[in-house]
């Protein structure tokens, strides 16, 4: 488990890394990319930054590389602008999970669940109760209501 202290510095650090990015870093091979998270040791020796690159997989790496190039200088940003007792060292890695999502949503796509959380219909000759269980109770039972009908 993360300490509240280990969470502020992965977040600053992770602001810095994207501000850097945002507008100072000019290396043609970074296109579009996002700092998703960041998992600094305990010890703050490393870092591991996680990002999400717009485009294909040769973007992805070319990014990777460019970002992998210019760790000494987003080093040296850290360590200007964060008062910490070791600057850690920088290793880039592709975070994944969008692909992933992207993934699960095509699955649920192709089993006719949708994205919104829809389920498919109840057993027949029921509804749907709580975790997804057929119910033969009749409307209203589950509120205290009398059955329509007796």
């Amino acid at each position: 488990m993360t300490s509240g202290r280990m969470r502020r510095v992965d977040e600053a650090i992770r602001e810095v890394i994207g501000e850097a990015l945002a507008g100072e870093l000019k290396d043609p091979r970074v296109g579009f990319v996002t700092v998703t998270d960041v998992r600094t040791s305990a010890d703050l020796r490393y870092a591991r930054v996680y990002v999400s690159v717009l485009g294909g997989e040769s973007l992805r790496e070319a990014t990777l590389a460019g970002l992998r190039s210019a760790h000494g200088y987003l080093q040296r940003r850290i360590a200007a602008e964060l008062r910490l007792k070791r600057t850690p060292t920088l290793t880039f890695l592709y975070d994944d999970t969008t692909d992933r999502a992207m993934r699960l949503e095509g699955l649920l796509a192709e089993t006719g669940m949708r994205a919104e959380g829809e389920c498919p219909p109840a057993s027949v000759g029921g509804r749907a109760g709580p975790g997804g269980r057929a119910s033969k109770r009749p409307p209203g039972a589950d509120r205290g209501e009398a059955p329509s009908g007796e």
